[in-house]
């Protein structure tokens, strides 16, 4: 079966065809960075317009590259939230659209449990039942997922998502827009031991995270009028506690659930440092680490193309209408069987 996926959930223009015999066929992808940077954050009506002006190239472009005519297709998915309405409102007439005129079948797709399933885009994939630890600009969730649509969250943040801490961090350095990323390239040349900041939460029980506290110790900690260095050191520092908070508390939540599996997924998951503290604390405790791709850890449409996949195989399909939700609680999504 061979499933359309389109991703417009923020400010990223996605498309991508997913074959359930061949694999990914092609995935396509505009980022609306340098529109929003001026900014400094995602504007929703402009983010809403230029999906309007660049997903029909984007869903030529992957036709073409999968060598398919959209008639070829055997269903559409997108996703349907969360994130923001108008931006998923563009994705969602567009896939409704062509599955009217092309007689195809639809799905709506949960963002993160797209996000969730990213990895299994890549050749070494996970078995269920595996942890999930899904960090990016909206959610910091732990996640015991038994299968598709079985989920069990176990800790999230209280307050700032990884990625938003990321980007006021940033913010506060005078780093520009996107912040996570030219955070952690600055903490690389940051000299480890200058700064030390608390590690949220890790001191009590539980899996809950937050994350707004840290931010407060960095603006406390930055001088009035820092050098470079000073710059790059307390990056590096604020780098290594998040590091650190996410490792304890995916260490405690692997004992807690005895899985075997860690997977790490949304755009935080691409973070180098992270990639290597999980990596390592894995390989101490006999845990499997997996991670999608690194262009696939942000917003894409292939673990969206995949994921619809997933349901279609199944049966499901839209109920009518074009249903888009700024706020869907993984709890809500129905569970299809494992094998899938």
């Amino acid at each position: 079966m061979r499933v359309l996926g389109i991703e417009t959930s923020c400010d990223e223009t996605a498309v991508a065809v997913y074959d359930g015999d061949r694999g990914l066929l092609s995935h396509a992808l505009h980022s609306q960075v340098a529109l929003h940077a001026e900014y400094g954050g995602v504007v929703p009506e402009l983010a809403s317009r230029d999906h309007v002006r660049r997903i029909g190239p984007l869903i030529r472009s992957a036709l073409k590259d999968a060598g398919l005519a959209i008639g070829d297709l055997d269903g559409i998915a997108y996703t349907a939230g969360p994130g923001l309405v108008g931006a998923l409102m563009v994705g969602g007439a567009v896939a409704a659209g062509l599955a009217a005129a092309h007689d195809l079948r639809l799905v709506p797709v949960h963002h993160m449990e797209a996000h969730l399933l990213a990895p299994m885009l890549e050749p070494r994939r996970p078995e269920f039942p595996f942890l999930a630890l899904l960090v990016s600009g909206g959610h910091t969730l732990l996640v015991d997922v038994e299968g598709i649509g079985r989920y069990q969250v176990l800790g999230e943040s209280l307050d700032d998502a990884v990625g938003e801490a990321f980007d006021k961090v940033a913010k506060l350095l005078g780093l520009p827009y996107p912040g996570g990323p030219a955070l952690a390239e600055l903490a690389g040349h940051g000299r480890p031991g200058r700064f030390d900041f608390p590690r949220p939460m890790t001191d009590r029980p539980g899996l809950d995270f937050s994350f707004s506290g840290l931010k407060t110790a960095v603006l406390t900690a930055l001088p009035k009028d820092p050098s470079p260095q000073d710059r790059a050191d307390i990056a590096r520092a604020f780098e290594d506690a998040v590091v650190e908070t996410l490792t304890i508390k995916c260490t405690r939540a692997l004992e807690q659930t005895g899985d075997s599996s860690l997977v790490v997924a949304g755009g935080v998951g691409a973070n180098l440092r992270l990639r290597g503290a999980l990596e390592q604390a894995g390989a101490r405790n006999g845990v499997q680490v997996f991670f999608p791709r690194r262009e696939f850890c942000t917003d894409n449409a292939a673990m969206v193309a995949y994921a619809g996949w997933a349901r279609l195989a199944e049966g499901q399909r839209a109920d009518g209408g074009i249903p888009v939700r700024a706020r869907w609680p993984l709890s809500e999504l129905k569970p299809v069987p494992v094998a899938a």
